[in-house]
């Protein structure tokens, strides 16, 4: 029987080839891609790693803040989990399509610290051009200055979706930076009413394709009155402006999310799963 060659760390020689690969899974892929372009793959500038397996780039991961697999057969992800176990767990998630994601914590698990939770069913959703439902048109970028202002409802979000407070650890500094770091972009977007955020989203990642939209969040107050619906339609429709297709993941146990985001004209083209520590 023949063996898969180890997984090995690609370059900026590799730049044009991963490029293509990743261009013909824009959605899935963005993530990644959006670094990609930016950074190359030399690892300081892209923040991460990228591995291949096979000459033709046949088995393809990212190793950074979030272990992502981007293609590969079962013996290419054997190999990645091979070179993760060797590197050891440095990323706070396991996250990508869920056929790849899944077996690759199969030969993750018994090796890393257990997982405080699997998500092994969040659809990913698309939508190519403008909602099908009218925007909110209270909602808008979210100016630098405005900071203090928007974090609160950030840091609410981040606990309520991912189960853990950012803060832990070195007080918020870093996620206060990662926020920051949006709001100077514009990647983030809300509505105010007085000083207090009843919506917001992200961003998160914006490819020359697709923008990935992360962090809806509706004030616990005023749920249930379409602001989270008509909020994400409003981030539609600047993607839209941007020449962008807009994509978003989502818990298959959230309903409300699933029927919401169908109202505003996204489709299910994937499956992801999200492995967190």
């Amino acid at each position: 029987m023949l063996r898969t060659a180890g997984a090995r760390l690609l370059d900026d020689r590799d730049r044009a080839g991963v490029r293509a690969l990743l261009e013909n899974d824009p959605v899935a892929a963005c993530m990644v891609a959006a670094r990609v372009e930016v950074a190359g793959l030399d690892p300081w500038r892209l923040g991460g790693e990228l591995w291949a397996v096979g000459s033709r780039l046949d088995g393809l991961c990212f190793s950074g803040a979030n272990l992502v697999p981007l293609r590969g057969e079962r013996s290419a992800l054997r190999a990645f989990a091979d070179r993760a176990r060797r590197h050891g767990r440095g990323c706070s998630s396991l996250v990508g399509r869920a056929e790849l994601v899944l077996p690759l914590w199969d030969d993750l698990a018994g090796h890393w610290t257990p997982a405080r939770e699997i998500r092994a069913d969040q659809p990913l959703m698309a939508l190519a051009g403008l909602p099908a439902i009218a925007a909110d048109p209270y909602v808008r970028p979210v100016r630098p200055d405005e900071l203090e202002r928007y974090l609160p409802a950030a840091i609410a979000m981040f606990t309520e979706e991912v189960g853990v407070d950012p803060r832990l650890g070195d007080g918020g500094a870093g996620y206060r930076s990662r926020v920051a770091e949006l709001l100077a972009a514009g990647r983030a977007f809300a509505r105010f009413e007085g000083d207090q955020v009843v919506f917001k989203a992200e961003i998160g990642a914006l490819s020359s394709q697709v923008g990935q939209i992360q962090g809806v969040w509706v004030h616990p107050e005023r749920r249930g009155h379409g602001l989270g619906t008509a909020g994400t339609a409003a981030v539609v429709e600047r993607l839209a402006a941007m020449g962008r297709v807009s994509s978003l993941y989502v818990n298959d146990f959230n309903h409300v999310a699933k029927a919401a985001y169908r109202r505003i004209g996204f489709t299910q083209i994937a499956s992801f799963a999200t492995v967190l520590f």
